[in-house]
């Protein structure tokens, strides 16, 4: 019993000596580059209002409809789908490379027959327990994996929630699309209806010779061109059905019907806030960040490939010459088996490795910047041309000019569109912190 005690108490204490050497670390300090736009906006936002950080999308659209098309897609949709089962296969990652900071105890059970020197045979049969080259992460190169596969899976999360808002912001946009060709067919069938009277008057004039034929061809022309509208925008509006139905990975519910009108849909100013604010909630800059800090730790990895590798073999249980005698006293007993690798000649693979790595830091950093002055120019592009309210953009674009847009005026809802997005954008889910 003393011997048990002895021998686990030995193991214990050479597990707490390997704990306490593993805290060195070769990873850089991490620094957030620069944000490479300008302080401020060129256009400024509201003044007042509600921040787009504290505002969900369920409080920014407020139309029904519009609401349970959003929450079908959230539910459906097959990319948002893929998006959330990478966030799994990342964690099943980070979790693989976390494992590997512990040892791995396993149950071993074995026999052994050797012949001797005297031509006889000598039978060893062995139970217990085992530790098999677990890496004594003197340097930090575990560490460091572990925190850059962290990293990928903050990522992914960031880049899950850059979806979801991008889904949130097109089944909105399509939608828009939708209420508006539904407007524009309207008006052109009353264009067409018009234009018809017009022809048969003209016809009527014609044949009596009040008017000459050129006023009939120009009449016969505008029908013509009226009727080839109603087609195209029958066929825009089909299409952009199939478009929805694709977004919400179902059918658009037929109980959805069109009745909002574009004078009906208003979407609030907000706050455009500081870049340095507004960029930093951005999920595709957060993700970008991510993926940088996840290259930082790639460098403490390759570094530590520098250094002695440390791996620990050992196990504890008992050894007998006969399976009945396995489990008799005085046949316990334990060992262990350190090593230490220090690389001597590798033929450059680990100078290869460490510039790898410092080119892929680079890498991020260029495309973290990349991704930074991306989300300003979306942002500052939207200030100028952000409408006040679906019917003052309806009002500017249509009703005044009915024989303009049947042949295919600028869309209100294209024009909406960019406001929305980038409101979408901002207004995302709070980013977890890191921990």
């Amino acid at each position: 019993m003393k011997a048990r005690t002895a021998s686990r108490g030995s193991l214990a204490a050479l597990a707490l000596g390997a704990a306490l050497l593993s805290g060195c670390s070769m990873m850089p300090a991490y620094q957030r580059p620069a944000a490479p736009v300008p302080a401020d906006w060129a256009y400024p936002g509201a003044a007042v209002g509600t921040t787009a950080s504290e505002l969900l999308w369920q409080q920014f659209f407020t139309d029904e409809p519009l609401r349970r098309l959003i929450d079908i897609a959230l539910r459906n949709n097959r990319d948002l789908r893929i998006a959330i089962l990478n966030i799994e296969q990342a964690r099943a990652q980070y979790d693989i490379r976390s494992a590997d900071r512990l040892p791995t105890v396993g149950a071993v059970v074995s026999g052994s027959r050797t012949p001797n020197g005297s031509g006889g045979t000598i039978t060893v049969y062995s139970a217990g327990l085992a530790i098999t080259s677990w890496e004594v992460d003197l340097f930090g190169r575990v560490a460091s994996l572990s925190e850059a596969a962290l990293a990928q899976y903050l990522a992914t999360e960031e880049g899950r929630k850059a979806a979801q808002t991008s889904l949130v912001a097109t089944v909105a946009t399509s939608w828009l699309g939708l209420v508006a060709d539904q407007e524009l067919l309207e008006l052109t069938r009353q264009t067409l209806v018009t234009r018809e009277e017009s022809l048969r008057l003209a016809k009527l004039r014609f044949d009596n010779g009040v008017t000459s034929e050129l006023d009939f061809r120009q009449a016969q022309s505008l029908v013509e061109s009226s009727r080839v509208a109603l087609v195209q925008l029958t066929r825009q509006q089909a299409t952009d059905l199939d478009a929805l139905a694709l977004l919400l990975g179902q059918a658009v519910p037929p109980d959805l019907g069109l009745a909002a009108t574009t004078a009906s849909v208003s979407l609030p100013d907000l706050p455009a806030g500081t870049p340095s604010d507004v960029l930093a909630r951005r999920p595709d800059v957060r993700a970008a960040e991510e993926q940088l800090i996840a290259a930082n730790a790639n460098i403490g990895a390759a570094r530590a490939a520098f250094f002695p590798r440390i791996s620990l073999t050992a196990g504890i249980g008992t050894a007998s010459g006969e399976l009945s005698g396995l489990f008799k006293g005085g046949s316990w007993g334990w060992t262990a088996a350190p090593q230490l690798l220090q690389p001597i000649f590798d033929a450059g693979r680990n100078r290869a490795g460490l510039a790898s790595a410092t080119a892929g830091r680079e890498i991020a950093i260029a495309q973290y910047e990349r991704a930074i002055q991306a989300a300003f120019r979306e942002v500052s592009d939207a200030l100028p041309a952000a409408p006040r309210s679906a019917s003052s953009c309806a009002r500017k674009f249509w009703w005044p000019r009915p024989r303009a847009h049947a042949i295919g005026s600028p869309s209100c809802a294209t024009t909406m569109a960019s406001p929305a997005t980038w409101i979408c954008w901002t207004a995302s889910a709070p980013c977890s912190p890191r921990k």
